[in-house]
């Protein structure tokens, strides 16, 4: 890591300068509604018309809210990739412009502790962001509805993992473009992958081999989609799950549905990706001209 003091220096002021910028206020207040919000939502599924056939049973609650936090989760890891963005576009590019940077390079600390400081502790930020907000949900659910996801620590470990690998791509990004450059072209490619993993199962659904292809592609070159397909996985009741594997190949054309987690290779190379993509932001930002 090199210079690790250094390393350690620049982790504290960061996190400072993030509390000096209300970051996490911010991020904890607006969470904090939008969990507020979906208790409600979830509070009113019992009263759901049902039909002919009486009122919803409690496992039919439990299949909506279910359902229903999925789709908050997928707004969850969209705002802390988002979130991941803003913070990590400027924390390089943003203080090469203003001049900042040159005051802290005046000092005895190596680049490349500058660099991994800065990650770190914006790592730290995502992945308390990513517990907290997704415990607080399970909370929500939970009281309302009685609906506890069968994997919720993996699902919340899952969202961080997506935001730390959007961190890592757009500190690669912000050696060496402007801040507003670095984070348009991070947020097009979690995206496009996203996107891609759509794609993807769709061409499974159809057994086209070159259209589902192209999500496995998509998932190694940006492990953001695989990442938020483990999410899935954990989130849902084994009940969706052995309906979605009867159902045939034509349920994974379904957005919000994962037939199994990653496998232990995918997430070793997703850990793989996140630090090499590190490793080639030191090694661009120690051979930018400043």
């Amino acid at each position: 890591m090199g210079n690790v003091p250094g390393t350690w220096t620049v982790v504290r002021v960061t996190l400072r300068e993030g509390l000096r910028r209300r970051l996490l206020l911010a991020l904890g207040g607006l969470s904090l509604v939008a969990v507020l919000i979906t208790a409600w939502g979830y509070a009113q599924l019992p009263n759901l018309p049902a039909g002919s056939s009486g009122p919803l049973t409690t496992p039919q609650i439990q299949l909506l809210a279910s359902q229903l936090l999925i789709l908050v989760m997928f707004m969850f890891g969209f705002v802390l990739a988002l979130a991941a963005v803003f913070a990590a576009a400027p924390s390089v590019a943003g203080e090469l412009e203003s001049g900042e940077m040159l005051a802290v390079l005046a000092r005895p600390v190596p680049r490349r502790s500058i660099l991994i400081g800065k990650w770190l502790a914006l790592a730290i930020v995502v992945v308390v962001y990513a517990v907290v907000a997704t415990s607080l949900e399970y909370l929500a659910v939970g009281t309302t509805t009685g609906y506890l996801p069968p994997h919720p620590l993996d699902a919340s470990l899952y969202l961080a993992g997506e935001g730390l690998v959007i961190l890592a791509l757009t500190m690669a990004l912000s050696t060496r473009l402007s801040p507003v450059t670095a984070g348009i072209v991070a947020m097009l490619c979690f995206g496009l992958a996203w996107l891609g993993g759509v794609v993807g199962g769709i061409g499974s659904a159809f057994a086209d081999p070159v259209t589902a292809q192209l999500g496995t592609v998509t998932r190694l070159l940006l492990p953001t989609d695989g990442l938020w397909r483990g999410a899935i996985f954990s989130l849902e009741p084994s009940a969706v799950v052995l309906a979605g594997n009867s159902a045939g190949p034509q349920f994974a054309a379904f957005p919000f549905y994962a037939s199994a987690p990653p496998s232990l290779a995918y997430l070793g190379w997703s850990a793989a990706w996140v630090v090499g993509t590190l490793a080639l932001a030191v090694v661009s930002f120690g051979r930018r001209d400043l």
